[in-house]
C-alpha cells in the first residue's frame, strides 16, 4: 500500500486518489453493450450460451424449482441455519421500522395533503455468485422486498460448476419464500431482468451488488430502459480513520476483510500518523499470511493506499471527498466526528464495532453506494422498494381558499385553462363551466 501525506496533496492529487473503477477507454461498456444486446435478441439462448462462455457451465435450464432449491439447501449445518435465522431476524427487525405511514397535513382549511406507499410490483435482485457466493446480499434484498409487499420478486445468481447454485443461496430462498431461483449472473443477468426472456420475467426495478460489468449493466439500463435500478454498487470499499487511541490489529484486520472481496476491491486507511501506519502494516502482513484468499486480498491492496492526515479533522475531510461505501471510524474519540460526516454509505463507530458485523448480521443493510456515489445515494432499505404517491383532497372550503392563488399563478404562466379549472369550481353555480 503506498502512503500519502495529506499536506503534500494538492486537489489534483486528491482527485485523482478518490476516482475508482473508471473505464477510460468505455471498455467495458463496449462488452457490457454487447451482452445486453444479445440477450434483448436472443433471450434465453443467450443466456445458456454466456453460462457457458463465461461461467464454464452446460445448462439445459436456467433455473431451479423449490423441489431442487429444498434438496439442495439440506447440506446446510444447523449452526449454519442458526446464524442465517440470527441475520435474518435482525435485518428484519431493523428494516421492519422504515415501513412507515406518513400523516395527514391540512396545508390551509379545506386542503389536506398526504403521501401512502404502494410496492413496486415485479423486482429482480442480483445475488453474486463469483470468487465469493453471497447468501448475506440474498437477505439484504429479499428481506425489505418482503416487507414493501413486492408482488414478484425474481433472483438471478451465477451457476457455480455444478450448474446449481450454492447449498447457502437455497436455503435463504426458501427462508424468504421463494420458490424459483435463475441461474444467470453477469451483466446477462442484468439484461434478462430489464428486457425479458422466456423464462424470466421483466422487472420493474433492479437491486444488488456486482462488479464492474454488473455495475455498467446496471446505469446502461437505467438510461436506456423504464426499468429502474437501486444504485450504482459496484467493486467494496472501505475507509478506516484511525488515531493513536486505534488498534493495528483490529484496523489490519478491518482493511483485509474489504481487500479479501475481490481484487477490485479497495481498502484505504486514513491515519494521524506515520507510528500508526507501520504498525498496521506490519499487523496486515501478519494476518495476510494466513488468509485463504491471500493472493486476492494482496491484489487489492496493491490498489489501496494509505493517507496520513496531521489530525481527526483532516481524515475527515479526505473521507468526505472519497465518499466510502464504508467507513470505520476506528477512535475513541468517535462522537467529534460523526456530525462531520457528509459522505459515506454506511458507518462502523469505534474499536469494536467491525464492518463485518453490518456486512452480516447487526440488522443494517449492506447493499450500498460505491464508486463516491455516497454523494448522492443511500444504501438499499424498504424505501427502496416503495413508491411514494401523494394525494390531496379539497372541500368547498378549500377550493374557495387556495383558488386565487392557483388562478394568478397560473395566468401568470400564460395556463389560462389551468386557471379555469379552479374558478369554475368556484362559481356558486359550480357545475356549469
Amino acid at each position: 500500500m503506498k502512503t500519502f501525506n495529506y499536506s503534500d496533496l494538492t486537489k489534483a492529487d486528491i482527485a485523482r486518489l478518490v476516482q475508482r473503477n473508471v473505464d477510460p477507454a468505455n471498455e467495458i461498456r463496449t462488452l457490457v453493450e454487447e451482452v445486453i444486446e444479445q440477450v434483448k435478441q436472443n433471450g434465453d439462448s443467450a443466456l445458456i450460451d454466456f453460462a457457458s462462455k463465461f461461467d464454464k457451465v452446460e445448462l439445459t435450464k436456467l433455473y431451479l424449482d423449490r423441489a431442487e432449491l429444498e434438496q439442495i439447501a439440506s447440506a446446510v449445518t444447523e449452526d449454519q441455519q442458526e446464524a442465517l435465522q440470527t441475520a435474518y431476524a435482525n435485518i428484519y427487525k431493523f428494516h421492519k421500522t422504515q415501513l412507515k405511514t406518513e400523516d395527514k397535513v391540512e396545508t390551509m382549511p379545506g386542503v389536506t395533503c398526504w403521501r401512502e406507499l404502494r410496492a413496486i410490483e415485479k423486482v429482480g435482485l442480483y445475488i453474486p455468485g463469483g470468487t465469493a457466493v453471497l447468501p448475506s446480499t440474498f437477505l439484504m434484498l429479499g428481506i425489505p422486498a418482503r416487507i414493501a409487499g413486492c408482488s414478484e420478486i425474481v433472483v438471478c445468481s451465477p451457476p457455480q460448476k455444478n450448474g446449481k447454485v450454492n447449498a447457502f443461496i437455497a436455503y435463504v430462498a426458501l427462508m424468504l419464500g421463494i420458490d424459483k431461483v435463475y441461474l444467470v449472473g453477469g451483466s446477462q443477468a442484468v439484461a434478462a431482468m430489464a428486457y425479458g426472456t422466456e423464462t424470466i420475467s421483466r422487472v420493474d426495478k433492479i437491486f444488488g451488488p456486482g462488479n464492474q460489468f454488473v455495475t455498467k449493466a446496471k446505469t446502461i439500463i437505467q438510461s436506456t430502459t423504464t426499468t429502474a435500478i437501486d444504485m450504482p454498487a459496484g467493486p467494496s470499499e472501505v475507509l478506516v480513520i484511525a488515531d493513536a487511541s486505534a488498534q493495528p490489529a483490529y484496523v489490519a484486520a478491518d482493511l483485509l476483510a474489504q481487500a479479501e472481496h475481490g481484487i477490485d476491491s479497495q481498502s484505504i486507511l486514513v491515519c494521524t500518523s506515520q507510528d500508526i501506519a507501520d504498525k498496521t502494516l506490519a499487523e496486515v502482513e501478519k494476518q495476510l499470511s494466513i488468509l485463504p484468499r491471500a493472493e486476492i486480498a494482496k491484489q487489492a491492496l496493491n490498489n489501496s493506499y494509505i493517507i496520513i492526515t496531521k489530525d481527526l479533522d483532516e481524515a475527515m475531510d479526505f473521507s468526505n471527498e472519497y465518499a466510502p461505501e464504508h467507513l470505520i471510524l476506528a477512535t475513541e474519540n468517535w462522537e467529534e466526528l460523526t456530525p462531520k460526516i457528509i459522505n459515506a454509505g454506511s458507518v462502523f463507530l469505534g474499536n469494536l464495532t467491525p464492518e463485518s458485523a453490518g456486512d452480516y448480521a447487526s440488522g443494517t443493510n449492506h447493499t450500498l453506494p460505491t464508486s463516491s456515489y455516497a454523494r448522492a445515494y443511500s444504501g438499499v432499505s424498504v424505501d427502496s422498494f416503495v413508491k411514494k404517491i401523494t394525494f390531496q383532497y379539497l372541500t368547498e372550503e378549500g377550493i374557495q381558499n387556495i383558488g386565487p392563488a392557483v388562478g394568478i399563478l397560473a395566468e401568470m404562466e400564460g395556463l389560462h385553462a389551468h386557471r379555469n379549472a379552479v374558478s369554475v369550481r368556484m362559481r356558486p353555480d359550480n357545475n356549469k363551466f
